[in-house]
C-alpha cells in the first residue's frame, strides 16, 4: 500500500507513534510518505521505503500567523495525487483531520480514503475548546476511518461528541528489540554511582503530568532509603519541579537530563517509573518502561489502567495519593525478590498484549478493511 503519514514532528505520544508505525510498514515492504513541518525526531537515520514531505508555509506582511492548515491541505493534495496514496493517515485530529477533509474535498472522487486516529488531548482538552470543538467533531465524523489509542479514548469521544461512527480501538504498542530489560550498566552506575535506587520520570513536564507529585512520591522514597530521581524531558514544569526538590532536601539526587532521543538506553536503568499523571489516554511511556522490566507507579486515570496491571505490573494509586505511590514503591524498592517477580511479569505482558507485530498487523487489516470499504 502507498501510506500517508501525517502527524506532529516533536515529542509527544502522537508523533511517536505515527513515526514508528510509519517505520513498521515501511519495513513490510509499504510505501510511507510523512508529511509534516519537520523531520519527526525518531526519523534520525535513514530507512527504505520512508519518504518526508516538508510542508512549507509562506509569510506575508497581511497575516499575523502563518496559515500552515491550508498549506498542509494543499501538501497533503500534492503528495497524494503524485504518490497515488492509497491512504492518508493522520494523527492527532487538530489540525490534521480538518486538512484531511478539505484534501478530500479539493480531490473529489480521486482521494485517498482518510483514517483520522485520536491520541487524547485532541479530544479531552484542545478539542473540546469553543474554537474548535465544532469543526473537530465535523472533520471526525468525515473520516473514512476513525481509531483511538484506548477504550477510555473512544468512551469519551463518544461522550463529549456525540460520535456515531465506528470507532477502532488499536492500542499503541513497542518494539520488543529496541525496548529490553537488558541494563546498561555503565548509565547505572553514572546515575547511582552508590548503588542507590534509580527513579525515573519521563514526560514532557506539563501541569497534567503532576510534577510536584513526582518530586514528593521521590522525596518520600529518599527518606527510607539511598535513591535518585532521574528526570527526561523538558517544559514548564521543571523548573518549579527542581525549586521543590531543592526545598525538601533531595535536590542533589535529582538528574534533569534534558530531551533525550535514545529511551530505550535510559529506561532499563530505572528501578520504577513514577507517573502520577491527572490524565492519559494511553500512556506511551509506561508501557515502554514495562518493555524494560520496569513497574511502573502511577495513577489510575484514562486508560493507563489498560496499560498497567495493578497489583502484577504496577501499583495504580487514586489522582494526587503521594503517600499510596511512596508506599507502593517501597513495598517493591523493599522486596528486591517481589522487585524482580514484577520486572519478569511486566516485560512479559509488555510484549503479549502491545508487541509491534501484532499491532502492525492489526493496522494493515483495519486499511484494509477501510479500502474495501465503500
Amino acid at each position: 500500500m502507498k501510506i500517508g503519514i501525517v502527524c506532529y514532528p516533536t515529542y509527544g505520544g502522537s508523533g511517536v507513534v505515527a513515526t514508528e508505525l510509519g517505520l513498521s510498514l515501511a519495513r513490510r515492504g509499504h510505501q510511507i510518505h510523512i508529511i509534516s513541518y519537520a523531520l519527526p525526531f525518531r526519523l534520525h537515520e535513514f530507512s527504505r521505503n520512508i519518504f518526508y514531505h516538508e510542508v512549507p508555509v509562506a509569510t506575508y506582511p497581511l497575516f499575523k500567523f502563518p496559515s500552515y492548515d491550508l498549506a498542509l491541505s494543499v501538501k497533503m493534495m500534492e503528495v497524494a495525487q503524485r504518490q497515488k496514496l492509497d491512504i492518508l493517515h493522520v494523527h492527532y485530529a487538530i489540525p490534521h483531520a480538518a486538512c484531511a477533509y478539505l484534501t478530500k474535498q479539493m480531490m473529489g472522487d480521486t482521494s485517498p480514503k482518510i483514517i483520522t486516529t485520536l491520541h487524547g488531548t485532541d479530544i479531552t482538552l484542545v478539542g473540546m475548546d469553543d474554537s474548535f470543538y465544532p469543526i473537530t467533531k465535523f472533520s471526525i465524523e468525515q473520516s473514512d476511518g476513525i481509531t483511538a489509542v484506548s477504550q477510555y479514548l473512544k468512551d469519551e469521544t463518544i461522550r463529549l461528541f456525540g460520535i456515531k461512527n465506528d470507532i477502532r480501538v488499536l492500542y499503541n504498542f513497542v518494539d520488543p528489540k529496541e525496548f529490553t530489560e537488558v541494563p546498561r550498566e555503565c548509565s547505572r552506575k553514572y546515575f547511582a554511582p552508590d548503588g542507590e535506587k534509580v527513579l525515573m520520570h519521563i514526560s514532557n513536564f506539563r501541569p497534567v503530568k503532576r510534577i510536584p507529585d513526582v518530586i514528593k512520591v521521590f522525596a518520600g522514597v529518599r527518606a527510607k532509603m539511598p535513591a535518585k530521581l532521574v528526570l527526561v524531558g523538558e517544559g514548564p514544569e521543571l523548573s518549579p519541579g527542581l525549586e521543590l526538590a531543592r526545598s525538601l532536601g533531595v535536590g542533589n539526587d535529582v538528574l534533569a537530563l534534558g530531551k533525550q532521543d535514545f529511551l530505550s538506553e535510559l529506561l532499563p536503568c530505572a528501578d520504577l517509573y513514577i507517573f502520577p499523571s491527572q490524565s492519559e489516554s494511553f500512556g506511551l511511556s509506561a508501557l515502554e518502561a514495562l518493555a524494560c522490566g520496569v513497574p511502573v507507579i502511577g495513577s489510575r486515570t484514562g486508560g493507563l489502567p489498560e496499560v498497567v496491571e495493578h497489583g502484577k505490573t504496577g501499583f495504580l494509586s487514586e489522582i494526587g495519593d503521594v503517600e499510596g505511590m511512596v508506599n507502593h514503591s517501597l513495598e517493591l524498592l523493599s522486596n528486591p525478590d517481589k522487585l524482580q517477580e514484577f520486572k519478569k511479569t511486566c516485560r512479559e505482558e509488555a510484549i503479549r498484549r502491545f508487541n509491534e507485530e501484532d499491532a502492525i498487523q492489526r493496522y494493515e487489516n483495519y486499511y484494509r478493511e477501510i479500502l474495501e470499504s465503500q
